[in-house]
């Protein structure tokens, strides 16, 4: 599978022109759209997993969403992005509000034990962040009945993320949703598009068949989709980025492409910017007006 839009038409497209106008400021403003860009409005919603900046604080890691002009967050309790303690979580709410930053899904949040005080312990924390997606990691097929009885409850949405060759039981969307295709509708998939490949599945092809029960969309690149180590800035590999915004927007696809860079945990920055750069470069091509 070959990504054929590669930055080298990227640049010919004229689709750098937002990091071509602010190349004369900083560095991140090479994420940003410029406020002439024409077309309609995307239909792909561009977020960002907290997992990203893993390695910063809640307020390091606002401050980067501001150079980026990225607004949407799917939020994990890693650091102190979302504290599972109220009190704490209150806090990180307040700081998100305060910066115009919204939580659109919450995780990844693993259900180890098919316990109800556990499992609604996760709904509930939620519910205090008004999330309503939650992007599972490990709920196990025993597990999920008890999990539907929480989803019907809280009418929440279960995106289950696939993890590649190395996950016991979720290798790929397809496996999830073998899992799930006779539950309650509201239980589904998060695609992984970097685990995805690698577990030897058509990316674009899944999106088609997971159709209304996606959820959440992790973006992420590869030179060789046979090698986890082998991540790039969105872009610089070969992940078809363009034929997965197409599929996303023929499925009707409402949910978020959330970016997730695993690498250069110490410094993401760099490759972050050049993602989301990418990404935009991307849509404005299709002819798409994309926020930020």
């Amino acid at each position: 599978m070959k990504n054929t839009f590669t930055r080298r038409n990227f640049v010919q497209s004229g689709a750098l022109f937002a990091a071509a106008s602010a190349a004369s400021s900083s560095l991140p403003m090479l994420a940003q759209q410029p406020s002439s860009a024409t077309g309609a409005p995307s239909p792909i919603q561009l977020g960002l997993a907290s997992y990203t900046f893993r390695n910063f604080s809640r307020e390091q890691m606002i401050g980067f969403m501001k150079q980026l002009s990225v607004t949407d967050l799917n939020v994990k309790d890693t650091k102190d992005h979302l504290p599972m303690d109220p009190a704490e979580e209150a806090k990180a709410l307040a700081d998100y509000a305060a910066a115009g930053i919204k939580l659109h899904a919450a995780g990844t949040i693993y259900f180890a034990k098919d316990e109800d005080a556990d499992i609604r312990s996760k709904f509930e924390y939620c519910k205090r962040a008004g999330i309503s997606v939650i992007v599972a990691g490990d709920p196990t097929p025993e597990t999920l009945p008890r999990v539907e009885k929480f989803v019907k409850e809280y009418d929440f949405r279960i995106a289950i993320h696939n993890h590649g060759p190395e996950d016991k039981l979720w290798h790929s969307p397809l496996d999830i949703l073998k899992a799930v295709k006779n539950m309650d509708p509201r239980i589904g998939c998060c695609i992984d598009v970097g685990h995805t490949v690698r577990a030897g599945t058509d990316v674009v092809q899944a999106i088609h068949e997971v159709g209304p029960r996606l959820f959440d969309v992790h973006m992420k690149d590869l030179t060789n989709f046979q090698s986890k180590e082998s991540q790039v800035a969105v872009g610089d590999g070969i992940m078809p980025v363009r034929e997965i915004f197409e599929a996303l927007i023929k499925t009707k696809y409402k949910g978020f492409v959330d970016l997730e860079y695993e690498v250069h945990g110490d410094d993401p920055m760099p490759g972050v910017i050049s993602s989301f750069a990418y990404m935009r470069g991307v849509l404005a091509g299709m002819g798409y007006r994309s926020h930020g």
